[in-house]
């Protein structure tokens, strides 16, 4: 009787290797912070180093911590969630500081100091309410046709006014006068007042100034005048004072062109005395 034939051997089968379960016992340190590349479990000398008393090679890498908080911090001792939990008091505690910084900032830039006005008031019509009456024994004709206007605005009243100044039988107008007056009521004009007129010099070198006392809180004269020197010279004289957050100014000028040669224009001290007078006299009437 025949054997049957056998099928083809095949080489025997390795049994399946059983995963390593992790000791109870904490790895042993040694001087080779590595494992061996034959180490049990077969991972290659690059795998992840054990940890003393962290799960060994066998559990999922990305799921372990590291001995450590980030910074070095050691954990509470209530545990690892111990320094995540001072972690994030710290970034809410900045947070809250952060917060309170700002709105501080916030209601002390928003509480801006209340505008000085005094109980000025600014008329529709300047030249109706405004004083100019030291000029009119020089100039006694009316100006029949006056420009004025006014601006209201939440952040500034305006008004203006510009005339012409006639001697006793001229037809046209021998020198002019304009007034203009500014609420200023969100913000303090001192700083830029204080610029621009105080150093008026420096941009206009024909121009004097100087400063006049016992009219607001601060006034100065702008004076040029060259009605001596040329039969075609000129004056122009500005009178500029602020009292608290209101301004007000008064600008005189004249051309000699416009004078008959009979006729002499006032001197520079006599225009300075009417504009002083009249400013003081016209933010008397204006304050009601």
């Amino acid at each position: 009787m025949s054997t049957p034939p056998q099928p083809p051997s095949q080489p025997p089968q390795q049994p399946e290797r059983q995963p390593e379960q992790p000791s109870d016992a904490p790895a042993q340190p040694t001087a080779y912070p590595y494992p061996h590349p034959q180490s049990p479990g077969g991972q290659p000398f690059y795998a992840q180093p054990t940890l003393v008393g962290q799960p060994g090679p066998s559990a999922n890498p990305y799921l372990q911590q590291p001995p450590y908080a980030p910074g070095g911090v050691p954990p509470a001792s209530g545990g690892a969630g111990g320094a995540g939990r001072a972690v994030l008091w710290a970034v809410v505690g900045a947070l809250v500081a952060s917060a309170a910084w700002a709105a501080g900032v916030f209601l002390i830039a928003g509480r801006g100091a209340d505008a000085e006005l005094s109980g000025y008031t600014a008329p529709s019509n300047l030249c109706t309410s405004a004083d100019y009456s030291t000029f009119q024994d020089e100039y006694p004709e009316a100006d029949d046709d006056p420009v004025h206007n006014e601006l209201e605005h939440e952040a500034l009243d305006e008004s203006y006014c510009s005339l012409g100044l006639k001697k006793t039988g001229s037809t046209y107008s021998d020198a002019y006068l304009s007034l203009e007056l500014g609420l200023h009521k969100k913000t303090d004009p001192a700083p830029e007042f204080t610029a621009r007129w105080k150093n008026y010099g420096s941009s206009h070198t024909e121009y004097d100034v100087d400063t006049v006392t016992g009219i607001g809180d601060e006034a100065y004269l702008i004076s040029q005048d060259s009605t001596d020197s040329s039969d075609s010279g000129s004056m122009d004289v500005t009178i500029a004072v602020r009292d608290g957050w209101v301004t007000y100014t008064m600008n005189f000028n004249i051309y000699l062109t416009s004078y008959d040669e009979d006729q002499d224009p006032p001197t520079l001290d006599e225009v300075t005395d009417w504009l002083k007078k009249d400013a003081e006299a016209s933010l008397e009437e204006l304050k009601g």
